[in-house]
């Protein structure tokens, strides 16, 4: 059987990496130690599950086998009746082992940078798009992340028409990546005096944090503004030109920053975006065409998509990528994410898995 000398193969790669971590030899090597300790780490789930799938096996020829030689009536019925729960065990793992056997996306351990817009609504929409952001925060900071404001654009009445931060810690990228695309909130505004229901909309753009490896940026292709920080007027106004606005002429995007005081900050920030969205680019041009040939339930590549919506009176939030519905919009909204992107990451999973994708 193919996936079980896969996992035997996989097996034996993770038996000699734990004889590689006790060589003293290994261990006077720091990095070396680092990086055979994060394969064995990635690896481990995967061999105690086939260690559990080896025993199941094992227990089930051994039950079969009474049943066939054993004289001891005894033996052979308490043996049956052990059978239909040992099957249903080895089934369950088979599963897991499936699921686990899925390659992961190399991406999904960096660290992130994330753009949320207001859309359509107003001034409600500014509202709404904070609201996201606080709730990202929120979120972040249950899991131990650090965020990093790298633009804000403010709006009337607590809003913001667009924030650009960063994200950094374990596996940002790998729980935050479904949260692209359009999220659509339905409540009466604090804007509407006749207390009618209305619907806006706010944009989320999730990128993988670019290596500085990975995206070279030559020079000659940038067009760098140098201008003076906006402000709320009075101290915090920066009278000094420390704004940075760098253009990337053959793609013509445009990146800013105002947040730091210091103009080689500022500099530096917008670079890391600037290279972070080239990298986004060229991963959406991959993804586009895997998604020509075939469907993707989870990840589309279209982030104008309606992705979400935020139903206040009823306190509902759905996911309509998964049709996914849970009753608790006041908890997320509190940064409660860990249902409903766990939800997300298991649709992924299983679509991939029905799609017959495995580790290479």
């Amino acid at each position: 059987m193919e996936i079980l000398n896969k996992l035997r193969e996989i097996k034996e790669k993770f038996d000699l990496i734990e004889k590689q971590l006790a060589d003293p030899e290994v261990l006077s090597n720091q990095e070396k130690v680092i990086e055979l300790s994060k394969k064995r780490s990635e690896l481990l789930d995967l061999v105690e599950t086939y260690k559990k799938y080896e025993e199941v096996l094992k227990n089930i020829k051994e039950n079969k086998e009474i049943m066939d030689e054993s004289d001891d009536k005894e033996l052979i019925e308490m043996a049956g009746a052990e059978l239909p729960e040992l099957e249903k065990k080895k089934e369950e793992l088979e599963e897991k082992l499936k699921i686990l056997l899925i390659p992961k996306d190399p991406d999904d351990d960096k660290d992130v940078i994330m753009e949320i817009r207001a859309g359509t609504g107003g001034d409600e929409a500014a509202i709404f798009a904070n609201d996201l952001f606080r709730m990202y925060s929120r979120f972040a900071e249950l899991k131990g992340w650090k965020q990093e404001i790298i633009d804000i654009n403010d709006s009337t009445m607590g809003g913001i028409k667009e924030v650009v931060f960063s994200l950094s810690g374990k596996g940002v990228y790998g729980d935050l990546k479904f949260e692209s695309g359009v999220h659509r909130v339905q409540r009466v505004p604090v804007t509407e005096a006749s207390g009618r229901l209305h619907t806006s909309a706010a944009s989320v753009v999730v990128m993988p944090q670019a290596e500085d490896v990975e995206i070279e940026v030559d020079p000659n292709d940038l067009r760098i503004d140098i201008y003076r920080s906006g402000g709320a007027g009075g101290q915090n106004v920066n009278k000094v030109e420390t704004a940075v606005r760098i253009t990337h002429l053959p793609t013509g995007i445009v990146v800013q920053c105002q947040d730091e005081r210091s103009q080689l900050k500022n500099r530096q920030k917008a670079m890391k975006v600037l290279k972070t969205r080239l990298y986004d680019l060229e991963k959406q041009k991959q993804e586009a065409e895997i998604s020509a040939q075939r469907k993707n339930m989870v990840r589309s590549g279209d982030r104008s998509e309606k992705i979400r919506t935020y139903n206040y009176p009823q306190n509902r939030v759905t996911d309509h990528r998964i049709g996914l519905t849970l009753y608790n919009l006041s908890n997320i909204m509190e940064g409660d994410l860990f249902e409903l992107i766990e939800k997300l990451k298991l649709a992924d999973r299983a679509e991939k898995l029905n799609e017959g994708i495995t580790q290479s």
